[in-house]
C-alpha cells in the first residue's frame, strides 16, 4: 500500500473511532444532522452548554432515564428549562408511575455517562417520549453520546432514530 493509501486508511479509522453510537446510528439510518462540540472533561448543566455554544435554550432539549412501576426503563427527552411531568411521563408509557433512576446507574444502564446520554444509540432500546414542543421545531440539539458532543437535527429523525413518539409530558 503506498503512503497516501495508508495514511488515508488512518485518516478513516481514526475518523470511525470518534463517532459515537448515535452518530453511528444515524449515519446507518442515513439521517443528516450537525454535531455541535465544546471542550469538557466533566459534566456541564444543559444550559450552560446552550450558552457555551451560543446556541438557543428552546432548541436544546436534555435526556432524563426513568424507572417505572414494572421495575422498566423509559427515555424522555424534554426542553432544557422545563421539568419533567412525572404523573404526565408515567402516563405517557402506560405506567402507575416513574421515578428519575440514579446518576450511579446511567452508564450500566445506557451505556453513556451522565451530559452524554442520548436517545439514540443505547446499549438497549427503551420506550422514549419526546416532549410534543419538539414538533413546533425545525431543529433540535440533543445531547451527542459524549461530553463535548451535542447533535442537531430534525424532531422528526431522533424519533425515528430512537424508536420515540412525541408527548406531553412536561410541566
Amino acid at each position: 500500500m503506498s503512503k497516501p493509501a495508508v495514511y488515508d486508511k488512518l485518516k478513516a479509522m481514526a475518523k470511525k473511532e470518534n463517532k459515537t453510537n448515535a452518530m453511528r446510528k444515524l449515519d446507518t439510518l442515513k439521517i443528516p444532522y450537525k454535531m455541535h462540540t465544546y471542550e469538557c472533561d466533566e459534566f456541564i448543566d444543559a444550559g450552560q452548554i446552550a450558552d457555551m455554544l451560543s446556541l438557543d435554550h428552546n432548541l436544546v432539549y436534555k435526556t432524563l432515564v426513568t424507572r417505572g412501576h414494572s421495575k422498566a426503563y423509559y427515555v424522555f427527552v424534554l426542553p432544557i428549562d422545563a421539568e419533567l411531568d412525572m404523573k404526565k411521563a408515567a402516563k405517557s408509557v402506560g405506567e402507575k408511575n416513574v421515578e428519575m433512576i440514579h446518576v450511579k446507574e446511567i452508564n450500566d444502564i445506557t451505556g453513556y455517562i451522565r451530559g452524554g446520554c442520548t436517545a439514540i444509540g443505547m446499549k438497549k432500546q427503551f420506550v422514549t417520549r419526546i416532549s410534543e414542543t419538539a414538533k413546533s421545531l425545525e431543529q433540535m440539539i440533543v445531547s451527542g453520546g459524549r461530553l463535548g458532543m451535542q447533535l442537531e437535527l430534525a424532531p422528526s429523525d431522533l424519533a425515528k432514530a430512537s424508536g420515540a413518539e412525541f408527548a406531553d409530558i412536561i410541566q
